[in-house]
Parts: C-alpha cells; structure tokens; sequence
C-alpha cells in the first residue's frame, strides 16, 4: 500500500422490530470490509441478539466476504452488528495520469482483459437505455482523454441530481433516476456505472463506508454516519480507478471497501427472509466509523 495510511474501526448496526413472534430468520450480509488493493482487513466479526443457531462466512464469486446466518429462536427483534478493523492507505491517480489515454483507449485495452469482460455487460439494475447512452454520449466525446471526461461526469451527476432520502428504492432503475433527477448514492453510483458501460468501458458498483466529519466545533455523534456507494473503471496500468458521484471526487483513503459486483443486487448489505404472521416492521441502522490512532 501506499499514500495516505489510516486505521478506521466500523460498527455498523441493524435493529428489526416486528408487530409479531418471527419463528425462523434467515439471512446473508456483506458487512465486513474485504481484502482489496489499497487496503488491508485487521479483523472483524457479525453478532447477532437473540444470537444464531448457524452463522458462517465464505468468499463469494466476485471475492468479498458473505456470512449466512439463521436464528431459529422465537423473537419480536432481531439485532445484527457487524464489528470490524481496517488500515487502508490509499492515493488516487491524478487526472493528468489517466488523461495520458483518450477514453476510447482505455476501451480497447480493456477488451483483451477477460476477467473484466463480465463488468462490461449490463445487469439487473444497470441496463442499456437510449437515455443513458445519450447522458454519457455528451460527456464522453470522441478522442477525449479518460482523466478529464471522469472528472466532468462526476460534475454532472453531482449538479444535475439532488441528493433525497427516500426518493427511490433499492430497486429503482436508471430510467427513473433519469427522470425524477433526485436519489441516492446507490442511484447515483449506478448511473455512473451505467454511463461507463455504454461507452464500452468496464465498470462495477462498490459498496462501503466513507469517513465522515462533524461540522466545525461540533463533536461527532454516534450512529450517524452510513453505508456508501460509489463507482470504479477499469483502466489497464491502473487497474480500478474509483469514483464518487455522490460527492464529486475520487476515491481515496477516506473510503473502506466492504463489497463490489455488477449493481446493489450483488451486494445488499443485508437480505433475507422470516417466518412470521407479523403485519408490520420497522428497521433502524447505525453506522459508526471512527479512525483509530
């Protein structure tokens, strides 16, 4: 690793509360941040109250961390808590190193790199419309260099969308990000990956955490901070380079990778399944993190 070097510790919490007894719980996380260049995992683990009757984890198709639970135990909550340590020690390419390739460059490079070719193909939440082929045809110009087309497509997506909780689901498509100019950062990461694919360029969804900071004078409260989501693109010589719509810039060490693959679909940080009789319930998430020294 090189760069900027920081220790950061995550608790990232996830609190259910149904209206009746669940009897069985079944679920997989991608909590726990994985091995990834630029950054090492120290240690980590998923606990749950009422605890599992079965928790593993195992290494996924695209290499990220997946841990399977059950709790089998009759319960009205469900507490599940993933606690982990990372050092990550990160520098971003500048836009002068990725300009020294026109984007279609990058395109052809990439072409010859099988284990990429899966990121070039559309996916479940990220599919081939003519509007997003048009939104990146306008930033993506012939003979223009990769470093410099990057930096303006952050600049779009950031001016052009408001940032709304709320506004859209985890299913949301491109179509309706499109039109309703307003999501997320999930949104917003998979219309960046939408608009690299549609050029030809291999991208994929990364979801994780970013370190946060409290306004001036202010201390940090707990629980405030969030899981992220951001964009990367192949470029040869660079291997990913990551990008962040939702905050117009690059990705460095103030990011922990915890999963990456095709769109969100790959990645949930949490899904599952209940046996229950239960009309309602409501989910409460808190994220914590905080660099160690």
């Amino acid at each position: 690793m090189t760069g900027d070097r920081r220790t950061y510790r995550i608790v990232h919490t996830t609190a259910y509360a149904y209206s009746a007894d669940v009897t069985t719980s079944y679920g997989r996380a991608h909590l726990l941040p994985r091995p990834a260049p630029g950054q090492v995992f120290v240690n980590g683990s998923v606990e749950l109250e009422p605890p599992a009757d079965e928790i593993r984890s195992h290494t996924d198709f695209f290499g990220n961390v997946s841990t399977y639970y059950a709790v089998r135990a009759a319960h009205r909550t469900l507490q599940v808590t993933a606690i982990s340590e990372v050092t990550v020690e990160r520098t971003p390419p500048t836009v002068t190193d990725l300009d020294a390739f026109t984007w279609e460059q990058v395109r052809e490079a990439a072409r010859d790199e099988v284990a990429v070719r899966e990121f070039v193909l559309w996916s479940p939440l990220v599919r081939s419309t003519a509007a997003v082929a048009d939104y990146a045809a306008q930033t993506f110009t012939p003979a223009r260099p990769l470093g410099s087309a990057l930096v303006e497509l952050l600049a779009r997506i950031k001016g052009d969308f408001k940032y709304v909780s709320g506004a859209t689901t985890v299913r949301t498509t491109l179509g309706e990000v499109l039109h309703k100019r307003q999501g997320v950062c999930q949104d917003f990461a998979h219309l960046a990956v939408g608009c690299l694919r549609s050029m030809g360029l291999p991208a994929r969804y990364v979801s994780g955490y970013l370190e946060t900071y409290p306004p001036p004078g202010q201390p940090k409260l707990q629980g405030v901070d969030a899981s992220h989501a951001w964009a990367a693109v192949y470029v040869p010589g660079f291997e990913w380079v990551a990008i962040d719509p939702t905050n117009n810039q690059f990705v460095d060490a103030g990011y922990v990778v915890a999963a990456w693959g095709r769109d969100y679909t790959d990645v949930p940080p949490l899904t599952g399944v209940i046996r229950t009789d239960a009309d309602h319930s409501t989910m409460k998430v808190s994220v914590d993190v905080t660099r160690v020294s």
